[in-house]
């Protein structure tokens, strides 16, 4: 058990500014007096009323008493308060009237005079008279005729409600006869009760005439004030009705009026005395019936007739009190009465007093008094048998730190001796609050994300503070759960509820900082401003301040609000959802409580209520905040298959990862997926494919083999038994067959083409793969409905071809490009005409059987094609070549070849084209800026085929010839063409039919300058519909055609009669007509015997600047 704490010893302000009370009269008198007056005043405790809304406190008054002087007085408009006299005595210990009107008189005048002039109303005249002067010593109240003078000449002339005539009479040793206000007079009375100037005197007797004292002050101001002055005056005179009663209750205690049996016969003496000691009444209050001296002595006479007295003047103080907005001083005076009411064995009568009190000290935050009341209240509930009450305030005890240990240990073993009594006989539950008796800090969730699924276990461990200064043990701790399911019938997946929660599961309570609910603590936070006012006619600033903008709230009254120490009224909650945990024992301070749950149904459960029982007593937290819940969720099993590269590569086995998610569905044995075989893809089943079983968690709970049966159309694949809320993951080979799309002429199509698939991709530039997709569709058992996955995979390869020519000898041509990241091993490239065509063979070039193709790089294969009859029109091949990874691992499935198709058409010889330059006449080298000849043969090589045969072909009386056009351009600009660079021929379909073109051509450049390009053009009419269109300025420009001599005349004149017709046709064309069009002949029936030629070039002799062309 922790030691009990230390009381904190009370904080002593020592002032620093003192207020400023002057001293006139006798001062070798006042010198007398000083170190006794200065020692005792600061001990008594002084109220100090504040501003509205601030509750009044208790000081301890210091003054700094100073000799009067007239400077001291404060000037009209000064009013500093460092500087101010708060208060002016005068001192005098006359006692002859002689000497009075002669001397003591006139100086009273003169000091009374100068405090008017100068506005000061707070004044007081003090008469001290030795008792060696008096004859009757054994009288303890005097009279002296002294006092009654001063009154008559000083204090009947004040009209002033502040100066009323404050007539005290003191006897024994000093003899105080009046003064200016309530609060100086309260002040000194308090103040002289207790001075002690070497004059011993009965016990009580101080009491007497304090009593006495204030009641006659109180019976003089009723004699000179009506009633409506007195009642707007209250808050000045409560503070000597507060007094009296406090003397006559110490009075009652002294003479034994208050115990239950009565006064005994000491009690009975000391009533004596002290009535004895009363002396005679005065003679001016003989004839009343309700003087002081008849109610003293009335109160001290009988049980009863106390009993009446102080009733009277507690309900009578307590009125004007709470009259006058003093709620802590009436409830303190009321907790007198409930003291008093409880030792004449009425706790019914004092519990209302009590709970009054404890509620005013829990509004303010009085901790010490609302420790003390709580004792008393206990005692009183006790008395009363109000058993839940008293329990519910033994618990705030035994968990008040302001109680010593052995306190607090006793009000917690009340409740558990309660509890052990009540045990045996089992009836009403006696519910009282969570907070006295312990406090909830924290909570922690496995698993963290406060996420479970069906069936699946929850552990819930909360951290709990007990409060009780010893061991405590429960018979069980409960939290009551609210059930809660979606109204939307959505059903939260694990997926979102991980998401949607904190990583931690941690949950962190706020700890109470104050016991008291409404204390200084729970009040609004000040909202301030600034505020500033300047002057209307210079704008100058002369106010500035700050203001406080929620004062309303911060001064609302707190009385209104219901009892704080009523009964909790919390209820335990009942419902299906518990969670429960049986015999702990909570020692003083942290405990850790960890309950277990198995989730039923899905849904939401928020943690509403923590309870402790210790027998009956169960102690209850009604809400817990913040929020706290708890998921739990059903899920529907799932299929996820995704590869485990980045992308799968068709032709080689790749692995593919199969993820089955249970959900509630619990796997049996027997139970498969079963997968529709894909034509163009493969599912690779190996003895040593195992499946891995895990928890939710993630936690391994097994593996088995898995049985991998492959058929026609089906492929099946045996799953392991498996709970539910569990993960079975396989991996397994897949295998996509490599083929490619058929294609013509010169393709630069991808080699890749998936008929049973989405093809992507079939086209690009760059090194991007072509890729297709195939979908497989899967069976489940938990379903009737089938799953379909849909896998990508990309071609390694991107597979180009081209024809080759070197006159009529004709070479295919196939380059293969790796685009993947991997290296490959090429192996047993075949090309096959798959027409059907017999004289055709392809002869392969390439020498060596197998081949490595690195990543990013291309390989080519090349083949002769060479027949002894007439070739086909057009060539159907079929490239196929094997492949494997480079990698030295060893496939365990033997892969298909890679295959491309292709089409190639027209690529027999038919046009020879043959250029040659002859340098100037008489030199022997071109030079730069000489013209020179340019001389083109155009050869037919065969005669009349299937290829001939289209729109240009016109038949004459014994031969067939066709329209081509020339066009010579240089593309490198190392010559200009002069003259016409194009035109249109009429070629015999005959073979060594031969045309040649005459031209200029002037180099640009000296070295060895490459012959500048010849192209031919089918020259088709504008009815086709598969030709081109011819520039009109080229045809502007063929104006002139030249034919070999030996041609005779007619060809020549076609070939000027088709000149005529350019021109005609160009006409045409600008009058709208439709312009001839053209026909590129493809490179196979084109060979150029100049390709690769070059002409040297000198520069001329002239030449300052020698430009050189090097190809």
């Amino acid at each position: 058990m922790d030691a009990p704490e230390e009381p904190v010893p009370p904080v002593i302000y020592t002032m620093e500014n003192k207020p400023i009370v002057t001293c006139a009269g006798d001062q070798n008198l006042f010198t007398s007096i000083y170190p006794t007056l200065s020692q005792q005043l600061p001990r008594e405790p002084m109220e100090w009323r504040r501003s509205y809304g601030r509750a009044p406190k208790m000081i301890h008054l210091e003054s700094n008493f100073v000799q009067f002087k007239e400077e001291l007085l404060p000037k009209e408009g000064n009013k500093a308060l460092l500087t101010f006299p708060f208060l002016h005595i005068y001192w005098t210990e006359c006692c002859d009237t002689e000497v009075y009107k002669a001397t003591v008189k006139d100086d009273l005048t003169k000091w009374q005079n100068v405090l008017k002039a100068h506005s000061s109303v707070d004044w007081l005249i003090v008469v001290v008279e030795n008792d060696a002067k008096k004859r009757n010593k054994t009288n303890i109240l005097p009279r002296t005729s002294i006092v009654d003078k001063i009154r008559n000449d000083f204090c009947n002339k004040q009209s002033d409600r502040r100066n009323l005539p404050l007539f005290l009479r003191c006897y024994s040793s000093l003899k105080m006869p009046w003064c200016s206000t309530m609060n100086w007079t309260l002040c000194f009375l308090s103040m002289l009760s207790t001075l002690v100037l070497g004059v011993s005197v009965p016990p009580g007797a101080l009491d007497c005439w304090v009593f006495l004292s204030c009641l006659e002050v109180l019976q003089r101001i009723e004699g000179c004030c009506d009633r409506a002055q007195i009642d707007s005056n209250i808050a000045h005179t409560v503070g000597l009705w507060s007094y009296a009663t406090e003397k006559l209750k110490s009075l009652g205690y002294l003479c034994g009026l208050v115990s239950e049996q009565g006064p005994n016969s000491e009690d009975l003496n000391r009533t004596v005395d002290l009535l004895a000691g009363l002396g005679a009444e005065r003679p001016e209050t003989a004839n009343t019936a309700q003087s002081p001296y008849k109610k003293l002595k009335e109160a001290l006479s009988s049980v009863e007739a106390f009993e009446k007295h102080y009733l009277d003047l507690s309900h009578a103080t307590i009125e004007m009190y709470t009259s006058i907005g003093r709620i802590r001083s009436a409830k303190f005076v009321g907790k007198d009465l409930a003291e008093f009411y409880m030792r004449k064995k009425s706790p019914q009568k004092a519990e209302i007093y009590l709970q009054g009190a404890l509620k005013n000290y829990l509004a303010e935050g009085w901790a010490l008094p609302i420790t003390h009341t709580r004792k008393q209240l206990a005692e009183c509930q006790k008395h009363l048998g109000q058993i839940e009450n008293y329990l519910q305030t033994s618990s705030l005890l035994a968990s008040d730190r302001h109680l010593t240990g052995n306190e607090r240990e006793y009000f917690c073993r009340e409740i558990l001796s309660f509890a052990s009594q009540q045990a045996d006989s089992p009836g009403h539950k006696i519910v009282l609050p969570m907070h006295p008796f312990a406090q909830l800090r924290d909570l922690h969730f496995t698993p963290s994300n406060a996420v479970v699924h069906v069936g699946g276990v929850l552990s819930v461990e909360i951290t709990v503070c007990s409060q009780m200064p010893v061991p405590v043990h429960a018979e069980q701790i409960a939290i009551n759960v609210h059930f809660s399911i979606e109204k939307n019938n959505y059903r939260k997946t694990a997926e979102w509820l991980t998401k949607h929660k904190t990583a931690n599961g941690i949950v962190s309570f706020p700890a109470e900082t104050s016991p008291f609910p409404t204390s200084q603590n729970s009040l609004p936070a000040l909202e301030l401003c600034e505020m500033f006012e300047r002057s209307p006619s210079d704008n100058s600033l002369h106010t500035t301040g700050i203001i406080c903008k929620n004062v309303h709230v911060l001064l609302r009254k707190q009385e209104s609000g219901a009892s704080l120490e009523a009964p909790s009224g919390a209820a335990l909650e009942s419902g299906a959802h518990v969670l429960k945990c049986t015999a702990v024992t909570l020692e003083p301070g942290p405990n850790a409580i960890t309950f277990r749950t198995q989730a039923k149904e899905p849904g939401t459960y928020t943690l509403r209520q923590l309870c402790a029982s210790v027998g009956p007593v169960w102690f209850v937290l009604p809400h817990i905040y913040p929020l706290v819940q708890y998921d739990v969720y059903s899920q529907e099993p799932q299929l996820h298959v995704e590869p485990l590269a980045d992308s799968l590569l068709a032709g080689i086995p790749q692995k593919v990862k199969f993820t089955v998610t249970t959900g509630h569905y619990t796997v049996k044995n027997g139970d498969s997926l079963q997968l529709s075989n894909v034509e163009a893809m493969l599912i690779l089943g190996h003895e040593e494919n195992r499946a891995v079983i895990y928890s939710n968690m993630r936690e391994k709970a097994s593996d088995a083999a898995l049985r991998v049966q492959s058929s026609d159309k089906v492929t099946s694949i045996s799953l392991p038994a498996a709970p539910a809320y569990h993960m079975i993951e396989f991996e397994l080979e897949v295998l996509s067959l490599p083929s490619a799309p058929a294609t013509g002429g010169e393709s630069t199509m991808l080699g890749m083409t998936e008929p049973h698939g989405k093809h992507k991709d079939t086209q690009k530039a760059g090194h991007c793969m072509a890729t297709m997709d195939h979908k497989v569709s899967i069976d489940c058992p938990w379903s009737i409905y089938s799953t379909v996955i849909s896998l990508t995979f990309s071609m390694p390869f991107r597979t180009t071809h081209s024809l080759l020519s070197s006159g009529t000898r004709k070479y295919v041509q196939v380059c293969v490009q790796n685009l993947s990241e991997l290296d490959f091993q090429l192996s047993d490239s075949h090309l096959v005409d798959t027409g059907d065509s017999t004289d055709l063979r392809l002869v392969p070039l390439n020498t060596e059987s197998e081949q490595r193709i690195h990543s990013r790089q291309a390989v080519f294969f090349v083949w002769e094609l060479k027949w002894t009859q007439e070739p086909p029109r057009s060539l159907h091949c079929r490239f196929s070549v094997g492949f494997s990874p480079a990698s030295e691992e060893r496939l365990s499935v033997s892969l298909k070849p890679y295959t491309y198709e292709f089409q190639v058409d027209n690529f027999l010889t038919l046009y020879s084209v043959r250029a040659e330059i002859s340098p100037p006449p008489g030199t022997e080298l071109c030079k730069t800026g000489s013209l020179c000849s340019l001389e083109v043969s155009i050869t037919r090589l065969s005669d009349l085929s299937d290829a001939d045969k289209d729109e240009a072909l016109t038949e004459r009386e014994d031969y067939f010839s066709t329209k081509l056009m020339y066009e010579v351009v240089d593309n490198s600009s190392n010559w200009a063409v002069c003259g016409k660079s194009s035109g249109v021929i009429s070629m015999p379909v005959a073979a060594r039919a031969t045309h040649r073109v005459r031209m200029e051509v002037m180099p640009l450049f000296a070295g060895y300058l490459p012959l500048p390009d010849v192209r031919l053009f089918k020259y088709l009419p504008h009815h086709s519909a598969h030709s081109s269109q011819l520039d009109a300025d080229s045809w502007i420009e063929n104006d002139s055609l030249s034919v070999d001599k030996h041609v005779d005349d007619q060809l020549d004149s076609g070939s000027v009669q088709s000149r005529g017709s350019t021109r005609s046709v160009a006409s045409s064309e600008h009058k709208g007509l439709p312009m001839p069009r053209l026909r590129a002949l493809p490179p196979g029936q084109a060979f150029n015997a100049s390709a690769g030629t070059q002409v040297l070039v000198i520069p001329s002799q002239d030449d300052h600047v020698l430009e050189v062309s090097v190809t």
